[in-house]
C-alpha cells in the first residue's frame, strides 16, 4: 500500500513557518548533519499520513539550508530498517518520506542508536530525531547507547506520540542522557510537533545559539525544548 505527501506549498501558514525558521548560521560552521528516524510499525498506521504531512515541512524547512544533510531512517515489519543517503535536497527528502509505509512489527531503537554511533565514527551527527509511540525492547542498553552518543555530542530530540507509558519512559530517558531533550505530541496539537521539528533542523546547523534565537517568541514548548538543551 502506497501513501505520498503532497506539500501544500501555496500554505500561507507553511510559508510562515519556513521565513521563521531561516537562521542565519556562522560561515565558520561546518555543514551540520541530522539524522531522522522514524517508527514506521503497525501501532503508528492510524496517525500515519497526517504525521508524515508535518514531518515533511521540517524537510520544506530546511529547503534554503545548504549547509544541512538529513539521513532518513525507518524501522518495521520483521527486523526491517532501513537508511537513505546523507540528503540536502528537499525534494530527495520528500520522495523518500513517500516510500515509506506502516507494517507491523516489534520497535527496533536499539538498532537505530547503534546505526547513529556508526555514522558518526564517519562524520559528526548534530541532532538525531526519534518520533516513535512505544518501545518493545529492553531499556538498559537502549540507555547506554544514547550516553554513548551523548559523548559523541549528538542529543537525541525525542517526539513521543501517544500515551504509552513505557515509550515516553524510554523516550525521557534516552533524551536525558544524550544531553538532548523530550516532548509528547499528538495529532491534535500539529502545530507543536510543526515548531519541534523545525527546532531539531536549526539546532542541527546553528547549535544551541540559533535555537535561542528561533525559539524567541514562541511557545512554551520550545521554550521547555531549548531549557534541556541547556541544562544537558
Amino acid at each position: 500500500m502506497s501513501k505520498s505527501i503532497t506539500p501544500v506549498s501555496a500554505s500561507t501558514e507553511i510559508d510562515a513557518f519556513i521565513e521563521k525558521a531561516r537562521q542565519p548560521v556562522p560561515a565558520s560552521r561546518k555543514q551540520g548533519r541530522l539524522m531522522f528516524a522514524l517508527d514506521a510499525t503497525a501501532s503508528r498506521h492510524p496517525t500515519w499520513d497526517r504525521a508524515c504531512d508535518l514531518q515533511a515541512e521540517m524537510f520544506l524547512a530546511t529547503r534554503d539550508k545548504a549547509n544541512l544533510a538529513v539521513q532518513l531512517c525507518y524501522y518495521r515489519g520483521y527486523r526491517e530498517f532501513h537508511y537513505s543517503d546523507w540528503l540536502t535536497q528537499t525534494d530527495q527528502l520528500l520522495r523518500e518520506m513517500t516510500s515509506v509505509t506502516c507494517l507491523g512489527g516489534h520497535t527496533q531503537i536499539e538498532r537505530v542508536l547503534k546505526h547513529a554511533l556508526r555514522e558518526s565514527r564517519n562524520a559528526p551527527i548534530n541532532a538525531l530525531v526519534l518520533v516513535g509511540d512505544c518501545c518493545e525492547e529492553s531499556i538498559d542498553p537502549i540507555c547506554q547507547l544514547a550516553g554513548e552518543l551523548g559523548l559523541r555530542g549528538t542529543p537525541l530530540f525525542c517526539f513521543h506520540e501517544g500515551e504509552d507509558p513505557t515509550g515516553r519512559l524510554v523516550f525521557e530517558q534516552v533524551a536525558r542522557l544524550s544531553g538532548g531533550a523530550f516532548a509528547r505530541f499528538d495529532l491534535h496539537s500539529a502545530e507543536r510537533l510543526r515548531e519541534l521539528l523545525g527546532a531539531a533542523a536549526v539546532y542541527a546547523t546553528g547549535g544551541l545559539s540559533a535555537l535561542e534565537q528561533y525559539s524567541r517568541g514562541k511557545g512554551e514548548s520550545l521554550k521547555a525544548l531549548t531549557h534541556q538543551l541547556r541544562k544537558g
